[in-house]
């Protein structure tokens, strides 16, 4: 008996657990909850997409290939766009005034950035001075142009004032061929200098400070690892200011609307303005749409080819 009882009392200690069954399908209705709640918390900004990104980017596609002049319906003419634009001498020259503004901001911007951040991190770790260097970028590009505008003036400007004091003669900024583009530049530099700055500042703190101990130990000067530990290291961060600084400079028409209005002679009439021009001012959306979607091929091209020559997507601290 005694035998018997140990038998049973062993095999009710060793049984196994009864297996659920269905114990996956028992979490599936919680997830598809989840999933509900998820889609839910997303179709905000779902609609938003569709209705201001999407339907308006097909949209404007299918006008690039139509002649469309808002009060009649559009009519399909096909590539009949794409090749007046192809003998658009207006258009070239846009183009031309585009490129040559986007290399000054870029070029000039992106140094002065890298610089501005460079002392940021090495002199001052204040939040006042931050705040301050990244006030320019949250003002209104309109404000921002109506400020340097009367600050560039050639008769009561206080930048005019000095350069009378020092050259003796005024220089006309916004109202001659040679300096229209290169003051609307600066313009453009000041006030996105700071937002790339604290971007390019952010990406030194991520730099180990290690990094800067063993160059100093190999004799390195400042200036070396500067060239050959800081900016090989900040290869991502600056690949996406470079980036966002091109889309940026060949969108821009707010400061050339106000400072120059394209003038003088075309001279600073940028690819934007004329694209505004031709749709707000003579009405010729369809034609307006072909100019808009050769910018977007364009800057499609400029971004991937950036992207591959900066392997932007690599990092050189792993």
């Amino acid at each position: 008996m005694m035998t018997t009882i140990t038998k049973t009392r062993a095999g009710r200690l060793g049984k196994r657990p009864p297996r659920v069954r269905g114990s996956i399908n028992a979490k599936a209705p919680a997830h598809r909850r989840d999933a509900a709640l998820a889609w839910v918390l997303i179709a905000p900004g779902l609609v938003g997409f569709v209705a201001f990104v999407a339907y308006p980017t097909l949209r404007g596609f299918y006008l690039s290939f139509t002649d469309f002049r808002v009060l009649t319906p559009p009519t399909w003419t096909g590539l009949d766009n794409i090749i007046e634009l192809a003998h658009d001498g207006v258009f070239w020259n846009s183009l031309l005034v585009t490129v040559y503004f986007v290399a000054i901001s870029v070029v000039l911007g992106t140094a002065i950035s890298i610089v501005t951040a460079v002392i940021l991190h090495r002199l001052t770790a204040s939040s006042v001075i931050r705040g301050l260097i990244i006030l320019p970028f949250l003002i209104s590009g309109v404000v921002a142009a109506t400020l340097w505008s009367w600050m560039l003036d050639a008769q009561l400007g206080v930048v005019n004032v000095l350069v009378q004091h020092v050259f003796g003669h005024p220089v006309m900024f916004l109202t001659t061929r040679a300096w229209a583009i290169p003051s609307i530049a600066m313009i453009s530099i000041w006030k996105s200098m700071g937002y790339n700055a604290i971007i390019i500042f952010a990406g030194l703190q991520t730099i180990p400070s290690s990094i800067y101990e063993a160059g100093r130990l190999d004799g390195a000067s400042e200036v070396k690892m500067f060239r050959y530990l800081t900016l090989p290291l900040l290869r991502p961060i600056l690949a996406m200011v470079l980036i966002l600084s091109i889309i940026g400079s060949f969108q821009v028409f707010d400061i050339v609307q106000v400072a120059t209005r394209g003038g003088p002679a075309n001279a600073s009439k940028v690819l934007q303005m004329y694209i505004y021009q031709k749709a707000f001012g003579q009405f010729d959306f369809g034609y307006a749409a072909t100019m808009s979607l050769a910018l977007f091929v364009v800057l499609i091209v400029i971004t991937f080819l950036q992207m591959r020559l900066t392997r932007a997507s690599e990092s050189d601290t792993n």
